[in-house]
């Protein structure tokens, strides 16, 4: 007798455990978290359904809806490609592009691009916009140009990923790579650079020099000629003839001949 109230009372628990579990397992499968920053994408049987599930608890119907959570956060790709200068050289490039996916457009996303639009969608965007743009400019505007190329990136990603529900919020450029003799002459125009500029400032210190002596010797030209004349202009018909007594040796002029003149040994 007691071992068939034990057999009884075993089946009676293992009866209650199994109930539980199943309660617990449709209870389950009825309820969906949808995290911070997420949209939930609903699939019944498979087929994406328009209404888009805000973050929080909600219920589904169990075994037939499933829920897709797409992060609406923004997010960080990093891209690396290649594109063409307008000078032809080759311009390896890696891109940090940061984007995000508008909430209410999450099933449109999933439906019609899948969880993979960063291959699918976004890197290729990223490829066309900017061989368009690096076209524009040559290797070395490249370089001195960086934040007008982003903000083009920028741009032209947004015209074409905004009507899929994706919006482009920043692009940084990593870098910029250019091919070992590209670099090698870049390095070499700015040498040359560096010493045109110092053969310049040489030729321009040594014409301000010249310049200088050469105001010098016309200040100094100018001031004697003054001197000189304002001492012809004081000079008297008195003044000479003082200066030629000054000067007389107290012997008289000599005189040869009749005809002779008076000679002067002054």
């Amino acid at each position: 007798m007691k071992n068939i109230n034990l057999n009884f009372n075993f089946k009676r628990l293992f009866v209650v455990i199994a109930a539980f579990a199943l309660v617990m397992t449709i209870v389950t499968a009825s309820t969906v978290k949808v995290e911070a920053g997420h949209t939930g994408v609903v699939l019944t049987l498979g087929k994406v359904e328009e209404t888009v599930l805000q973050e929080g608890m909600h219920l589904k119907i169990p075994f037939v809806q499933e829920v897709v959570q797409i992060d609406n956060r923004i997010v960080k790709l990093e891209v690396e490609t290649e594109a063409f200068s307008k000078d032809l050289q080759t311009v390896d490039t890696t891109l940090a592009i940061n984007y995000r996916i508008d909430a209410n457009k999450s099933y449109s996303v999933y439906k019609n691009i899948g969880s993979n639009y960063e291959d699918v969608l976004i890197v290729p965007a990223v490829n066309e916009v900017l061989k368009a743009i690096t076209s524009r400019y040559t290797a070395e505007e490249s370089v001195s140009n960086r934040a007008l190329i982003s903000d083009g990136l920028v741009e032209g990603l947004n015209k074409k990923l905004n009507a899929s529900g994706l919006y482009v919020t920043d692009v940084n450029i990593i870098d910029f790579d250019f091919s070992e003799a590209f670099i090698q002459a870049i390095e070499e125009k700015q040498v040359a650079q560096q010493m045109l500029l110092k053969a310049e400032t040489e030729k321009q210190t040594a014409i301000t020099n010249a310049e200088a002596q050469a105001e010098a010797i016309k200040i100094k030209a100018e001031a004697e000629a003054e001197a000189n004349r304002v001492l012809a202009e004081s000079l008297t018909a008195e003044i000479i003839e003082y200066n030629k007594i000054q000067k007389w040796n107290g012997q008289l002029p000599q005189v040869t001949g009749s005809n002779a003149s008076i000679i002067d040994l002054d």
